[in-house]
């Protein structure tokens, strides 16, 4: 999978189209990632123990890798990743401008 946790992402498509986060967490065998501030779902709890209180609670859900587009550090626009070999390290590059992308 080419995206990694850490990486500022756009949402090329979706309910949050347009919007922008960093991952929080990859799942390479389903091809999901989550994102953050995106894919908000809310779900009501009741309190289990006594003191606890029950109420709705709101987190990220997965979206499928393919609806996003990493953001390049250097020119800033949303990019497809490519690969350059430099002795023996695998390098991701912005395929728009040619910059690595750190991680």
């Amino acid at each position: 999978m080419k995206l990694k946790k850490g990486d500022t992402v756009k949402v090329l498509s979706g309910n949050d189209k347009g919007k922008s986060g960093e991952i929080l967490e990859v799942i390479p065998k389903k091809n999901r990632i989550v994102v953050k501030d995106v894919n908000i779902r809310k779900r009501a709890t009741k309190p289990r123990k006594a003191g606890e209180e029950g109420g709705i609670i709101a987190s990220e859900h997965a979206i499928n890798a393919s609806n996003v587009a990493i953001v390049c550090p250097k020119c800033g626009k949303a990019a497809r990743i490519g690969y350059k070999v430099e002795g023996d390290s695998k390098v991701r590059v912005c395929k728009s401008c040619g910059a690595e992308l750190k991680k």
